[in-house]
């Protein structure tokens, strides 16, 4: 008997060694007996990116994952953009259908979920640090999820003009615009924090320049970094008091969903809770 053959899935971004999705999603994959593969690919330039996604239909990949800082570029290289990537302005994850690379976004959809685990977003102003690729779309999710009020905040004016404006659009939600000062200070009325940067992340462990004098101990704190679970800036907010919602919930929320649409396999949460944890060494 002939083995099936293996289907290749994959991340491509840079850096992506600390992430923990490639053990994840293969923990996951052999849990439903598929023989599949999940690969990560650093790419060090836009040039490479170009050509390497139109090497992998080819190549027998069914799907792959945008992570930083591709998510916007990745655009004009794909055949099919659907409705929340043509909203947001960024695709997070490529299915593979017939040689047709089709763009997806739900880098927003799995932090919100993350979120409403912990606190509803409805009425809460949010303040979000960053507004890269992921940092748009999960603007634009929390902002149709109900947030009352959004306040971007990031060293390019030019981009957190841009992506504010893009919230409103998007939503009617009133999102403005505040500088990243060398210690950022958070506006008056915050009730959600959330770090959308790559401070934080492992091996570096950044801490992200808050001034904590300014949060409330009411405020809930968010970080999308996934390794490690508890990054300095959660820390740091877990001891001001603040309730905090990890980046790992966000990765087990969106991971489920791109799995879903891959496979066709509704998956159990706690197979992929599970999963992410063996991948962390916890």
């Amino acid at each position: 008997m002939i083995p099936p053959q293996k289907q290749m899935t994959g991340m491509l971004g840079h850096p992506v060694a600390e992430n923990p999705i490639d053990r994840m999603f293969d923990a996951v994959y052999a849990h439903y007996n598929l023989p599949w593969q999940f690969w990560k690919s650093d790419l060090a330039s836009e040039a490479d990116l170009a050509l390497a996604v139109p090497a992998l239909a080819p190549l027998g990949y069914r799907g792959f994952t945008i992570t930083v800082p591709y998510k916007v570029a990745v655009m004009p290289l794909l055949n099919e953009l659907d409705s929340d990537v043509k909203a947001i302005g960024a695709a997070n994850y490529v299915t593979i259908e017939k040689g047709r690379l089709v763009g997806h976004n739900n880098d927003g959809k799995g932090v919100v979920k993350a979120i409403d685990k912990v606190v509803p977003l409805r009425g809460q102003h949010v303040v979000m640090l960053g507004a890269g690729g992921a940092g748009r779309a999960m603007a634009v999710e929390i902002a149709w999820a109900g947030a009352a009020k959004m306040t971007l905040v990031t060293r390019r004016e030019e981009q957190g003009r841009e992506v504010a404006a893009l919230v409103t659009k998007a939503s009617g939600v009133p999102c403005d615009w505040q500088a990243w000062q060398r210690e950022v200070e958070v506006p008056a009325g915050a009730t959600l924090l959330m770090n959308a940067t790559h401070l934080g992340c492992a091996p570096e462990l950044e801490p992200v320049p808050v001034r904590w004098d300014t949060v409330s101990k009411d405020c809930t704190a968010v970080d999308v970094i996934t390794n490690p679970r508890i990054t300095p800036f959660l820390a740091t907010a877990r001891d001001h008091g603040c309730r905090i919602v990890d980046g790992v919930e966000m990765l087990v929320q969106l991971a489920m969903q791109i799995f879903e649409q891959w496979t066709g396999i509704a998956p159990g949460e706690k197979v992929f809770q599970r999963a992410v944890a063996e991948a962390l060494g916890e």
